[in-house]
């Protein structure tokens, strides 16, 4: 597994890291013992980042991640966690004495006293541009409540005000291969900043993958059911905001380019994210042990080339770049 180190965060990062969403059973059962599995499977496969947040599961993501490590105290593993979403979205919520509510609670689940990267988890769009959002971030981190301080934002415009504070240490944005917009500008500016990237819905909800067809249903209690059309939050998180029968379509043509570089879609998908300058790391989900290992395997993958990028920038501005690219 590749690793790769940026200013702001001072450490080596697998380049393909493990979302955990799912393990806290918001779209779909999964047990505490096949959530450690999957933990346990990354970490063998040279995961070295773990993303949570306050709200999976209320909370059962991060508490099955910090019962894991609490078994397994010589892992170096680094928790990426998220806080905001517990609250109505007003920015007036978003002050010093929620934030420390707010962690206080994930430092418990997590069983740490400093947790090594909080995240303010696609706040209300005034609260990246609000001076004093950042100076509450920084009285925890000269608190020693948390180590580092990030954002994960729905648009580019969100990604760049953040970037402009000299405390921030991530910005977490949708990125893959149906979400280019943050090529543009998002990535150089993170370069130049020391800023770490981490790459969410790295696979479009699973149309990457290539194994649904227009005809695929999903759970009742799936976002990719519940949320087709921006009903419970930001649309452009599930599917990443593309048209559901367009995207199937799309992927095809992806699975047919993966083949032919001798790659599943999936890790052909990933890999070609994780190799992107400026792209931290990745996170996708996975809910067994075959994924994540299957996930982890792109961390390792040779240069794709810039003809597999021409191919894909190709395909994004026939099937989407009108729908998509102003929105995020």
């Amino acid at each position: 597994m590749e690793t790769r180190s940026v200013a702001r965060i001072n450490r080596p990062l697998s380049v393909i890291g493990l979302g955990t969403w799912q393990l806290g059973a918001d779209w779909g059962d999964v047990s505490e013992d096949d959530a450690r599995a999957v933990l346990d499977a990354s970490v063998q496969s040279g995961v070295t980042i773990f993303d949570t947040a306050d709200v999976y599961g209320d909370g059962r993501s991060e508490q099955v991640i910090g019962s894991y490590l609490a078994d397994n105290p010589d892992l170096d593993i680094f928790v990426a966690t998220k806080m905001g979403r517990r609250e109505a979205q007003d920015p007036a919520n978003f002050t010093l004495a929620k934030f420390r509510e707010w962690t206080d609670r994930s430092r418990e689940n997590l069983r740490t006293d400093t947790l090594d990267l909080v995240q303010l988890h696609c706040p209300p769009t005034p609260v990246f541009s609000t001076d004093a959002t950042y100076e509450a971030l920084d009285t925890l981190v000269a608190d020693g409540v948390i180590a580092r301080y990030g954002v994960s934002v729905e648009t580019v415009d969100e990604a760049l005000a953040a970037i402009a504070h000299p405390g921030l240490a991530s910005v977490q944005i949708i990125l893959n291969a149906f979400r280019l917009k943050p090529l543009e500008r998002v990535l150089p500016a993170a370069i130049e900043a020391g800023v770490a990237i981490i790459a969410r819905v790295p696979l479009a909800s699973g149309l990457l993958t290539g194994k649904y067809t227009e005809e695929t249903t999903f759970a009742e209690n799936d976002h990719r059911t519940f949320n087709r059309h921006g009903e419970a939050f930001d649309v452009g998180e599930t599917f990443s905001g593309v048209d559901f029968e367009q995207g199937v379509a799309a992927a095809r043509e992806f699975s047919s380019q993966a083949l032919a570089a001798g790659l599943t879609p999936s890790v052909a998908a990933l890999a070609w994210l994780a190799q992107l300058p400026g792209v931290t790391t990745v996170i996708p989900g996975a809910r067994n042990v075959a994924q994540a290992e299957s996930n982890a395997s792109a961390g390792s993958i040779a240069p794709l080339g810039q003809e597999f990028t021409d191919q894909v920038v190709a395909r994004y501005d026939r099937y989407f770049r009108a729908a998509v690219h102003g929105r995020w």
